[in-house]
């Protein structure tokens, strides 16, 4: 059972980086603003809900 809740983390937080990477380059347009973001990843989710 472990196992199953790390595999679900593990994606989670990939899929929160590729979200916040597709945001971040639909709104700015910038390869390195989205590698930024995407370091961030669900907190950059987060902030760009609340904001925009």
């Amino acid at each position: 059972m472990a196992g199953n809740s790390k595999t679900y983390v593990s994606s989670g937080i990939s899929f929160g980086s590729a979200l916040a990477m597709v945001i971040s380059y639909a709104k700015w347009h910038s390869i390195l603003w989205a590698i930024i973001h995407g370091i961030f990843g669900w907190f950059y989710v987060i902030y760009y809900v609340l904001m925009y």
